[in-house]
């Protein structure tokens, strides 16, 4: 059933996130690329998500449409299941990545897969980045400069998570998959995000449970969905053959029993409602630790 458009008017945010994903090199694993939210962030500041952001107005402009050769805004809302705007999601989840982290998903006029390690094009895009996040210049404006299509054919959607209510702010968030750019590095952009790293998601979640990194609950779920698999390929090839993707609303409970966040299908889920949800922001985000703490152990323990 279809939720809307991109122009609803609703208190919730918009949102988009990709997990870039490699081989590790020797094989092994995949890792996928994490940034470190800003301490000074509302909403869990200091943990380690994947890059992205809110859907701007601007992400759906006719200009940015036709830099998108191999998916048309029909066929991306089909895939989200809403009846317009789709396509504006694929080009957030690209705008962000290259703001937060420093990666374009492109291809230049010729076809060929941006890179970015010559010296004098590392240069050009450091600038366009930097005037991009000072909000001199536009994304469409860097593209066209540049002559660049972006590479939405090769990112598919992969999982849909809406905030449980409470939270200071509330994020309706569609997470994306693609393969991470050769001749490129990541770079956190020392604002919203302030470290990067390339990790593996049992690391991730082990670092997690030691109490070394904060992650918070649809990061740690989507750390485990990824983790299943052993290459890039198995795991792209599985995320474009995906066919309707569920929306997740969790829900949070407090009890004499602790807290606990229900899932769809959880037993209690139907019974929850949104009073037990803590309202103050501080509390909201304790509490989202807690439970993504437990979420983590919960899927050590499942693993073992």
């Amino acid at each position: 059933m279809a939720r809307g458009s991109l122009t609803d008017k609703s208190a919730m945010r918009l949102a988009a996130t990709v997990m870039v994903v490699r081989d590790a090199e020797g094989g092994g694993a995949i890792e996928v690329l994490m940034v470190r939210r800003n301490l000074n962030s509302d909403f869990v500041g200091g943990a380690y998500v994947f890059p992205g952001g809110a859907v701007d107005p601007e992400d759906s402009s006719p200009e940015l449409e036709a830099r998108c050769p191999g998916r048309t805004d029909a066929e991306a809302s089909e895939i989200l299941g809403i009846e317009s705007g789709g396509l504006a999601y694929w080009v957030a989840v690209l705008r962000e990545c290259f703001e937060e982290a420093g990666v374009l998903l492109a291809r230049d006029g010729t076809g060929a897969p941006l890179r970015l390690d010559a010296e004098e094009v590392t240069a050009r895009f450091v600038e366009h980045r930097r005037a991009l996040n000072a909000n001199e210049r536009r994304f469409e404006d860097i593209l066209t400069a540049e002559d660049l299509q972006l590479d939405v054919a090769d990112v598919h959607y992969f999982a849909h998570w809406i905030t449980p209510e409470g939270a200071p702010r509330r994020y309706d968030t569609r997470f994306f998959v693609a393969r991470a750019p050769e001749g490129q590095t990541p770079a956190h952009d020392a604002g919203e995000t302030i470290a990067d790293l390339w990790i593996s998601p049992a690391d991730a979640l082990e670092r997690h449970q030691a109490g070394e990194i904060d992650l918070i609950f649809p990061t740690i779920k989507n750390l485990q969905a990824i983790g299943r698999f052993a290459t890039v390929d198995a795991l792209l090839e599985a995320a474009a053959a995906a066919g309707e993707v569920p929306t997740v609303t969790p829900r949070i409970t407090v009890s004499d029993q602790g807290v606990r966040i229900l899932l769809p299908g959880d037993e209690g889920y139907d019974e929850a409602t949104v009073a037990a949800s803590p309202s103050n922001p501080g509390q909201f985000n304790d509490t989202i630790r807690v439970i993504s703490l437990a979420a983590t152990e919960e899927g050590v323990a499942e693993g073992s």
